[in-house]
């Protein structure tokens, strides 16, 4: 029998499971200041497998997901401030319902964060801004 979200086919998982899926409040992580962690709106991190997004202090990322054995994994781009950015990141739920995960910077730091269950945001997490946007004039 094969365990549901598995690809007979692939061999891998197509569905991220029921217990990792949607929208996560980012609530402290271990190597960057929590003070700022909103700066932005509140901390999120998503994994409906749909247009996923991360925002968390001056980051606004896309996220690229896929399910493990054990959780996930996902990529990010996006930019810091209007510095563009990319990554990496895996993530579990915990036995006490809260999320473990770490984020990578590509070539630069690394951190572990919890999270914990939350809504999708009534507005959506903008779009990372381009090197471009910092240059515009806008009268």
């Amino acid at each position: 029998m094969i365990e549901e979200g598995w690809n007979e086919d692939a061999n891998a998982m197509t569905e991220i499971p029921e217990p990792l899926r949607g929208w996560w409040r980012i609530v402290e992580t271990s190597q960057w200041v929590n003070d700022g962690l909103d700066i932005l709106g509140p901390a999120l991190i998503s994994f409906t497998g749909d247009g996923d997004r991360l925002r968390m202090h001056c980051l606004l990322a896309y996220v690229n997901v896929r399910p493990t054995k054990t959780g996930v994994s996902f990529t990010w781009e996006g930019a810091w401030e209007f510095d563009q950015m990319s990554g990496t990141g895996s993530a579990r739920v915990n036995k006490d319902g809260r999320l473990k995960g770490t984020i990578r910077i590509k070539d630069g730091d690394s951190s572990t964060f919890t999270a914990v269950r939350a809504e999708e945001p009534d507005e959506p997490i903008p779009d990372p801004p381009s090197y471009r946007d910092k240059w515009r004039r806008r009268w």
